[in-house]
């Protein structure tokens, strides 16, 4: 699961800039001292609220019988080359046309339907995440004014952004403040935990 959020970080890496260009810049005054600066992961932040997790987990469930019947597809176009590969020899021309014209049929339908699974759940990802991270980014922004933060940096990296941040004291890391705080105003509970894999008998 882990390795799943993480690819799909990187395919809506661009939202937390486009996020962060739509959000209204504050005509306050900057309060008067010296800056008070925290970092936060915010890809992080957002992959591990309890309603990302939620719904990521329920986007999953919603494609799983697409993902089932093309494994079920591309196990029958690997049976049926393997027996056309092992009759070659014993098979008519036309025959063996024949069947090689109906394994490239399949083919095409198989990338046909991976790639329409794969364009419709990269844009209902990049939805899911795009909510969470608009709402995150308010707790976010709340939490930095009541804790009198003057700036806030994202040390989440990607291709399109790569913050140059040397150094920075773990008391600074609003990370794990700003998932808490969002768990408690959205109100989702934690995902139940995932049971342990069954252990082989001892012999």
């Amino acid at each position: 699961m882990k390795r799943t959020i993480a690819i799909v970080f990187t395919l809506a890496s661009g939202l937390v800039l486009s996020a962060a260009a739509q959000t209204p810049a504050t005509t306050a005054a900057a309060p008067a001292g010296p800056a008070k600066i925290a970092v936060i992961s915010f890809q992080a932040a957002v992959g591990q609220t309890n309603e990302f997790q939620r719904n990521f987990a329920d986007l999953q469930k919603k494609y799983e019988p697409k993902r089932r019947d093309m494994k079920t597809l591309s196990d029958e176009i690997n049976e049926q080359e393997k027996q056309l590969q092992a009759q070659a020899d014993k098979l008519s021309e036309a025959e063996g046309a024949s069947r090689t014209k109906s394994i490239d049929e399949k083919k095409k339908q198989l990338k046909r339907s991976l790639d329409d699974a794969q364009g419709d759940f990269q844009k209902e990802m990049q939805e899911l995440y795009g909510g969470v991270a608009n709402k995150v980014g308010e707790v976010m922004d709340t939490y930095a004014r009541q804790q009198g933060f003057t700036l806030v940096v994202d040390t989440s990296t990607s291709e399109q952004q790569a913050p140059l941040v040397l150094y920075s004291s773990p008391s600074t890391d609003i990370t794990k403040a700003v998932i808490d705080a969002y768990n408690v105003k959205s109100g989702v509970p934690a995902p139940a935990p995932q049971p342990a894999a069954a252990k082989p008998a001892a012999h």
